[in-house]
């Protein structure tokens, strides 16, 4: 019999590290439509619904569920996708269910991103009341209030609204049992995964000062303060979560001036960075930051395997004075003068004859100097 698991939606490259992306009650994996996708070009982004919001089936909790249920759920989702370790970002009940992943399964999260949470969520009393209610009465009155515990005066999101009006009733109040059962304030210290707080300032549901208490307790925890955000900042200032959330999810990365020295070595870099003045600045912090910080160190591709496309490229293109320094980079990434070669050879076929001629002049000038300096 096939597992039941929570509906989700997974996008980026299949290589790339895996991130996961839990939701608010009442909303569904919508939530992240203004910043899963830019997410999605570094990430393996996995969004999932809550049961009974979206497309969950309502069955997967029942009452009492606690949050250690719906974490039961998400690693689930994770071994069925072949995911073994993932950063994790959540709201809400979803950020709640991160910092439970991180607590009691900490081999499993490389990240964590807690937004507009807590560790506790004001006592078990609102939660169960709240429990009964949508039991009894059903979840259109709620959502008819939801704009004034979700943003700030003004701003909606319509579908999210309707996602709250859509949900199973019965799974809707056993994700309030588990809000109203969760409580790992004695837990925190523990955390080890680099972890980051964010909170909207106008949020009347979890107040900055609850995640200012995760933020002191978890050791080398960063917080920040979006102001004008209320409790679904990621939907109402996604711009602001995104500027948060790319360097703390950001992979680890020799700096891209260090990969610059290490592949066209430091007579060049030095003499690029002597004739540099105001006008260009800006463009030599893009190389380094960009062709250098990010392309150059994709472990995707050996040194060696990008010579041999930058050397085609610039042919290609008829970038000859680039293409010296690349075959002096090639040299420096362990390719033969016969490799070399043998590249240039293959570009007459698809370059054409007239620019393999040329490239062919530039590369034997280049080798001969080695030969000459006796490099």
């Amino acid at each position: 019999m096939t597992e039941k698991l929570l509906n989700h939606r997974v996008e980026g490259p299949t290589s790339g590290p895996a991130l996961l992306l839990g939701p608010s009650l009442g909303t569904s994996y919508a939530l992240w439509d203004k910043v899963a996708p830019e997410l999605s070009v570094t990430h393996r982004v996995v969004r999932w619904d809550l049961p009974g919001h979206g497309g969950s089936a309502a069955d997967l909790i029942g009452p009492g569920a606690s949050v250690g249920d719906l974490a039961g759920l998400v690693l689930a989702l994770a071994d069925s996708l072949g995911i073994e370790r993932f950063a994790y970002a959540g709201v809400s009940l979803g950020g709640a269910v991160g910092l439970h992943l991180a607590v009691h399964h900490p081999e499993r999260v490389s990240s964590l991103a807690v937004i507009c949470s807590s560790a506790h969520f004001n006592g078990s009393q609102p939660w169960e009341e709240r429990a009964e209610r949508v039991r009894r009465e059903g979840l259109d009155r709620l959502a008819d209030n939801a704009d004034a515990r979700w943003f700030t005066s003004g701003f909606t999101v319509p579908e999210l609204v309707r996602d709250h009006r859509d949900a199973d009733p019965e799974a809707y109040a056993a994700c309030c049992d588990a809000l109203a059962a969760f409580d790992l304030r004695d837990r925190l210290d523990g955390i080890l995964a680099p972890t980051l707080l964010i909170a909207g300032r106008q949020d009347p549901a979890t107040p900055p000062a609850h995640l200012r208490e995760i933020a002191d307790a978890v050791p080398g925890a960063t917080l920040v303060e979006l102001p004008g955000a209320s409790h679904l900042a990621v939907a109402q200032c996604p711009e602001a979560v995104l500027t948060a959330l790319r360097p703390h999810l950001g992979r680890p990365a020799p700096r891209g001036m260090e990969v610059r020295r290490e592949v066209l070595g430091d007579a060049h870099v030095d003499r690029a960075q002597a004739r540099q003045t105001p006008f260009t600045a800006r463009f030599q912090d893009f190389i380094s930051r960009y062709a250098w910080g990010e392309i150059w160190t994709d472990p995707t591709l050996s040194r060696r395997e990008r010579s041999m496309i930058t050397l085609t490229a610039l042919v290609a293109h008829g970038h000859y004075d680039e293409l010296a320094m690349h075959v002096r980079a090639a040299r420096r990434n362990g390719l033969t003068p016969e490799e070399i070669g043998a590249v240039l050879l293959q570009t007459a076929v698809y370059c054409g004859v007239p620019a393999a001629n040329s490239a062919f002049a530039t590369a034997q000038r280049v080798l001969a100097e080695e030969d000459d300096t006796g490099e």
